[in-house]
C-alpha cells in the first residue's frame, strides 16, 4: 500500500511539532498556545496529531529496513 501523501503530511506536522519544542525550549515560547490559546480544545487537538504523527512516524523505521532488503 502506498502512503506516501499520509506520510509526507505526517512529516511535515511532526516537524513542525520540534519546531514548537524547539521555540519551548531556547526561547519559552509555545507557539501552539500563542496561536490557539493555552490548552484550548483547539491547541490539544493540534498536540494530539502531532502526537499521532509522530507515533505514525515510527513505522518509517520498519519500511526503510524494508527497502534496504529488497
Amino acid at each position: 500500500m502506498n502512503n506516501r501523501g499520509f506520510d509526507y503530511f505526517a512529516l511535515t506536522i511532526a516537524i513542525i511539532g520540534a519546531i514548537n519544542w524547539g521555540l519551548i525550549g531556547f526561547f519559552k515560547f509555545d507557539l501552539v498556545a500563542f496561536l490557539f490559546g493555552n490548552l484550548t480544545v483547539l491547541s490539544r487537538i493540534v498536540y494530539a496529531i502531532v502526537g499521532i504523527c509522530g507515533l505514525y512516524l515510527i513505522s518509517v523505521y520498519g519500511r526503510i529496513t524494508s527497502f534496504n532488503e529488497a
